[in-house]
């Protein structure tokens, strides 16, 4: 461990909750209760490695096509975890940030997001980013509606739009990109996450559930991470 270079950003597509749960004969729900469980014990174990960002994967445009009684659950768990989160995030002097578009979400959701991120905002221990209602094809749509209203009105000029413009304009402003993707389950996509952002991202695909994701299993892809050549393409 002495010698790893830790990665200053990890981002995560928490895959295999439902999965796990059925191996155990235990409802889906209960996955993703154990998968809620899962974040705060890494919560820990990325302070402790001293990983500056964490990004999660938590609820995708996507999800909004599962069953009624899924999403139901899913919401439930999202509004205890937030509630929950204002003690947890001062006691540890976490900054959580959410992504996503939050417009869907109900009102009383949405209140406990604004309230936890402005409670949290001046903490300056680990950067907890967590995607909710999220799809990065719907983030740089939004973005580029945005964009097409400033230009409409005068506010910029189609000649000022770069890279910059659009790293500034996305969820994640103020958030670098991730240096480390990591995906439980054995699956090996991407599934509409941080698109933009991962561009010279590592990938790191686990085979384990995420419930079952711990420090040894994140150390490990720590590992792989320092056996690659991080060139970023403009090295010969």
């Amino acid at each position: 461990m002495d010698n790893l270079k830790i990665p200053r950003h990890v981002a995560v597509i928490m895959d295999g909750n439902g999965r796990w749960a059925k191996s155990k004969g235990l409802p889906r729900k209960m996955g993703h209760v154990q998968g809620g469980k899962n974040v705060e014990d890494m919560l820990y174990v990325c302070d402790d490695l001293g990983i500056k960002y964490f990004t999660v994967y938590a609820f995708s445009t996507e999800n909004w096509k599962r069953s009624e009684d899924e999403v139901a659950a899913l919401m439930t768990l999202l509004r205890s975890y937030l509630s929950s989160g204002f003690k947890k995030a001062a006691k540890n002097n976490v900054r959580i940030r959410i992504i996503g578009d939050r417009t869907r979400l109900a009102p009383d959701i949405q209140k406990l997001i604004e309230d936890l991120e402005e409670d949290s905002k001046n903490n300056t221990g680990l950067q907890f980013q967590i995607a909710i209602n999220y799809g990065s094809r719907d983030e740089i749509v939004r973005m580029m509606k945005r964009t097409a209203e400033d230009i409409k009105s005068g506010n910029i000029n189609p000649e000022d739009i770069n890279e910059d413009y659009i790293s500034n304009n996305l969820d994640t402003k103020d958030i670098p990109d991730p240096d480390l993707l990591i995906r439980t389950s054995g699956e090996q996509r991407i599934s509409n996450f941080l698109l933009w952002q991962i561009a010279y991202s590592e990938f790191y695909f686990a085979d384990c559930h995420w419930p079952d994701f711990n420090k040894d299993e994140l150390i490990k892809a720590i590992e792989e991470y320092n056996k690659r050549d991080r060139r970023f393409g403009d090295a010969k």
